[in-house]
């Protein structure tokens, strides 16, 4: 099929120990750390890589400060690991290193990877839900989550510059086989890879109309998940991005936090899954960004009430 899954991903960061304290707190494992290098996992076996000194394997940086520079991508077999860097090798140059990583650089200059894919099992959901109809937890009262682990990497939302866009969304969907599920003409084209059935593995943004980093995301077992981690992580004095909310494309409940190596994380669940009859939807214009977010006015009524 192709690419299954986002791999790794790596960042170049000034200060080492925030970032490694950022992801510890959101809740990745940390399995590698050195005074220069950090490396962090999800449950399903993905890295994320934090690199003081990122060294000549990665293009330049498309924006100043701390930010993204490499996405790796997960496919199924050798032979079709073959396949694509052929095809990409015939559109620019390929390096292949010793870590089984293919590596070139995107028509916007991010670092692109391609490697064989290596999956983990995950853990069975455990959380109930109750619902007149179908009531599934019996006698048991819930309790906090606890520490937030997050599943695994869903998807990649990188900015890009108006000019040359379509040719940024040909790279992806003409050499690597994503398909566009969303095309948002007035800010960017949501793309499922090959192997995956979220509604979309990836996002190329336009909208700001230059280079960098949007955001990652995150799955999450559930809606407690995302509620409780964005809370945990506020707690431990990191800053929310977004309200708590539920997109209008991707139906997921997110909650965004700004992230000291560039960018925004997100915490994400029940994400829409699409199969090859989801097509890809054109909109003129921009649908509302949610379905909801998070309104109150207790603060104004605490203010009255005192």
């Amino acid at each position: 099929m192709g690419i299954q899954r986002i791999e790794s991903v790596t960042y170049s960061v000034e200060v080492l120990e925030e970032s490694v304290r950022f992801f510890d707190d959101f809740g990745l494992f940390l399995v590698e750390l050195t005074d220069e290098h950090a490396v962090f996992e999800t449950l399903a076996g993905q890295t994320l890589h934090l690199d003081t000194r990122p060294g000549p394997l990665f293009p330049p940086p498309v924006e100043p400060g701390p930010t993204l520079r490499e996405v790796v991508w997960g496919v199924d077999t050798a032979d079709e690991l073959e396949r694509l860097v052929d095809a990409v090798r015939r559109d620019r140059p390929v390096h292949s290193s010793a870590d089984g990583v293919h590596r070139t650089v995107d028509r916007t200059g991010f670092g692109v990877g391609l490697t064989l894919a290596r999956p983990r099992s995950l853990p069975p959901r455990s959380r109930t839900v109750n619902v007149s109809g179908e009531v599934t937890r019996w006698n048991t009262p819930l309790e906090t989550v606890g520490q937030v682990r997050p599943l695994r990497m869903c998807h990649v939302a990188l900015n890009i510059a108006k000019e040359g866009r379509e040719a940024a969304v040909d790279f992806y969907t003409g050499l690597l086989g994503f398909r566009p599920t969303d095309v948002v003409e007035p800010m960017g084209v949501f793309m499922q890879a090959p192997g995956d059935d979220d509604q979309h593995t990836f996002l190329l943004c336009h909208r700001p109309d230059r280079a960098g980093v949007n955001h990652i995301a995150y799955e999450v077992p559930g809606f407690d998940d995302v509620v409780e981690g964005g809370n945990h992580m506020i707690e431990r004095g990191w800053r929310e991005a977004r309200k708590l909310g539920r997109h209008t494309i991707g139906s997921n409940v997110f909650r965004f936090l700004h992230a000291p190596c560039g960018g925004r994380v997100e915490y994400a669940c029940d994400m829409d899954r699409a199969d090859d009859t989801y097509g890809t939807r054109v909109h003129e214009t921009a649908p509302p960004h949610t379905i909801w977010s998070l309104r109150s006015n207790r603060d104004a009524q605490d203010t009255q009430a005192s």
